[in-house]
């Protein structure tokens, strides 16, 4: 039997995802350059995989998304959600992307296919040698190969950065903005109040936005449904 464990962070991400999916599109298209309009429609794929510890034992690896994006050209994406820099990132990550490669892959006269993910992580904290994407290397005989999975550092994104690029996704992370201040905040009222006036300011702005049924920069994109969930 496997242990699942979640974090309020990884519950929000997922939350958003089921219920505010399109809200995703903006953030595919920042990270990987993307110009998605919003129309497209995306498929959810399974988010479980079993890795084979033993010949008896088994371990279940359940990634915090994976899904495609229908346009011009079906893209399977891969984002997880990290609170810390974790230098085991990278080696978690291609044991997700490999198995959800192996898991869409075909077999056609002995040869066996597979395409890997597009795949980034939200970092909610970073450091100065927090880098901007981690390299997955593959040595094989004969040949090498190798992928980047780019770091998107919330942290840095401003709520004129969000709002912007319509970034509505990261909101609910922008409070790890001010996490180093939160002492202060206990002890002084006239910094309290100035993070109270900006979350003050995200609530306009998405009453706005949700007032005119639509994001400005992207078409389709129904607001009111994640009006009390953000």
């Amino acid at each position: 039997m496997s242990t699942i464990t979640s974090t309020p962070y990884d519950d929000v991400f997922k939350t958003l995802l089921n219920d505010c999916t399109k809200l995703i599109i903006p953030v595919i298209n920042e990270i990987f350059g993307e110009h998605y309009t919003g129309d497209e429609t995306i498929s959810d794929s399974r988010n479980e995989h079993f890795i084979h510890i033993t010949d008896t034992s088994t371990k279940e690896k359940i990634t915090d998304s994976c899904f495609t994006i229908h346009g011009t050209v079906d893209k399977k994406y891969h984002v997880e959600c990290q609170s810390t820099p974790d230098g085991s990132m990278v080696v978690r990550m291609f044991e997700y992307d490999s198995h959800i490669a192996l898991h869409h892959g075909t077999v056609e006269n002995h040869v066996l296919t597979i395409s890997f993910p597009n795949s980034a992580v939200l970092y909610l904290r970073h450091t100065s040698v927090t880098p901007e994407f981690m390299t997955v290397r593959i040595i094989t005989p004969g040949t090498n190969a190798e992928y980047q999975i780019p770091i998107v550092k919330v942290q840095h994104y401003t709520i004129d950065d969000i709002f912007e690029k319509n970034l509505l996704f990261i909101i609910p992370f922008h409070i790890f903005c001010y996490e180093k201040s939160f002492p202060e905040y206990n002890t002084n009222d006239e910094k309290l109040k100035e993070l109270m006036n900006e979350f003050s300011r995200i609530r306009t702005k998405l009453n706005v936005l949700c007032g005119q049924e639509k994001s400005p920069n992207m078409k389709s994109v129904p607001l009111s449904i994640c009006q009390k969930k953000l």
